[in-house]
């Protein structure tokens, strides 16, 4: 009875414990985002509303990615540019929530703009690397901090920016309108997943051009390809050519010419040989 309690007990420990490996937990991951949020708004001076809604969007980044990191890390290509797609969501969110003149500060800070990165096969948050000290905060938590669970998220509007939608109810300041996306380009894609998470980029393949004329294979007379057996016959363009009808014609107009020049030499001939049949039949009469 004992043993059995004893698998039990352990049985249950496990199931508490291995789901926890696969991602951070909802509080540890509202202290991160809390985190975050808390310097960016004591670097770029936020004001109450802006810090409320900077903390829902990287709520909603990190809720996201939080289940695909452990991937990320591993070089995937498909986490890796499922990562990248909701950074870029992220950031084009935060356009409408933050000034032009914030947004390019945003933008020059790599912990802000890029906050996660990858160390010895674990990802951790760049911010971590400036402020050590994880247990102060200049501001206060959000009103929604313990609440709010991805509801203004971009998926429940038709994919459009709910702070697109009502930044003219909240905001009336100017919008950064420069580059912002990670995958804008190639080169800038794959420059950041080397700094971010030290993945080597393959280079890309080469084009398989056909070559301009048909070779034979290997061990084959030239000619006897079968997927160029009938090269060497004439088209039906070049068989209906100009050259070749007149040829055609002129053939047709000599072959009467010359069957009759066969008739006569039929004739003279048959009429010789009665000539001489008629002679031989007068001696003998």
């Amino acid at each position: 009875m004992k043993k059995w309690t004893t698998l039990w007990i352990m049985i249950m420990m496990l199931g508490v414990s291995v789901p926890a490996l696969g991602a951070m937990s909802i509080s540890k991951m509202r202290q991160n985002t809390r985190f975050l949020t808390d310097r960016m708004a004591y670097e770029l001076k936020l004001s109450p509303q802006q810090y409320d809604d900077v903390y829902e969007v990287n709520y909603d980044f990190i809720n996201n990615v939080r289940y695909l990191m452990d991937d990320v890390v591993r070089g995937y290509d498909y986490a890796l540019e499922r990562y990248y797609d909701f950074l870029d969501v992220r950031n084009d969110d935060l356009r409408w929530i933050l000034s032009g003149s914030q947004y390019r500060r945003f933008l020059k800070a790599e912990y802000f703009y890029r906050p996660i990165y990858a160390q010895n096969n674990k990802w951790q948050f760049r911010i971590y690397m400036v402020y050590n000290n994880v247990n102060f905060f200049y501001f206060g938590k959000p009103h929604h901090y313990a609440s709010y669970c991805g509801g203004h998220y971009r998926t429940h509007f038709n994919n459009v920016s709910y702070y697109r939608t009502h930044f003219h109810n909240r905001y009336h300041h100017d919008i950064y309108d420069g580059h912002y996306r990670i995958r804008h380009d190639r080169v800038t894609y794959d420059n950041h997943r080397r700094r971010d998470f030290q993945v080597n980029v393959r280079p890309p393949k080469k084009d398989n051009h056909r070559p301009a004329t048909p070779q034979a294979r290997p061990g084959r007379r030239p000619g006897r390809d079968n997927n160029h057996k009938h090269e060497e016959r004439p088209s039906r363009r070049e068989y209906n050519s100009r050259p070749d009808k007149d040829r055609r014609e002129n053939r047709r107009s000599v072959s009467p010419k010359r069957d009759s020049k066969k008739e006569n030499k039929r004739n003279d001939k048959n009429s010789n040989q009665s000539g001489g049949r008629s002679a031989t039949h007068a001696r003998t009469v």
